[in-house]
């Protein structure tokens, strides 16, 4: 959580934004295996997780998504795109902070040398042949389904799906 102080004396905390990236080439998506941060395991370290992090203060999401694909998988996408946002204040394991999620959607480019410790591994799933839930960390394993199951059906999106269409 943020603590915020406002003009009027009061203070809050708020949610963190985060951008979660589904990279894909063909048929495959691009994860990583969460590593450390200052020799620190990150959450849900070891586990597969989409690429992606923080939105920083002065970018949108699709920079923060740029951004990071850069500086955690060393690649560049293009044709970025949201796919959906994850706004429950219960998500999985986020360890007493409270992330709304912007999950893009990117075609790869290319790649260059360029990869931190946050990430022990990249590697290329096909679609048909994704981890199993329990190795991917957090929600982002809902988030591969719900993309294979657009894909499979080129169902119309519904952004945020807990609210009734009429809303949007």
């Amino acid at each position: 959580m943020i603590n915020c102080t406002f003009e009027d004396g009061g203070s809050i905390s708020l949610r963190h934004v985060v951008v979660d990236g589904i990279i894909t080439r063909g048929n495959k998506v691009l994860l990583n295996k969460r590593g450390t941060h200052n020799g620190k395991p990150l959450l849900e370290s070891g586990k597969w997780s989409l690429i992606g992090g923080f939105v920083d203060r002065d970018e949108t999401i699709a920079e923060a998504f740029k951004r990071e694909a850069m500086e955690e998988a060393g690649c560049k996408i293009k044709n970025i795109r949201l796919f959906r946002v994850k706004d429950s204040p219960k998500r999985p394991n986020e360890k007493g902070r409270q992330n709304i999620a912007f999950v893009m959607v990117a075609v790869f480019i290319s790649k260059i040398d360029n990869q931190t410790e946050e990430v022990l591994e990249l590697k290329w799933f096909d679609f048909d042949n994704l981890p199993p839930l329990e190795k991917i960390a957090f929600d982002h394993g809902q988030d591969l389904y719900k993309y294979k199951e657009y894909l499979a059906n080129k169902n119309a999106l519904k952004i945020l799906e807990r609210f009734p269409a009429k809303i949007l």
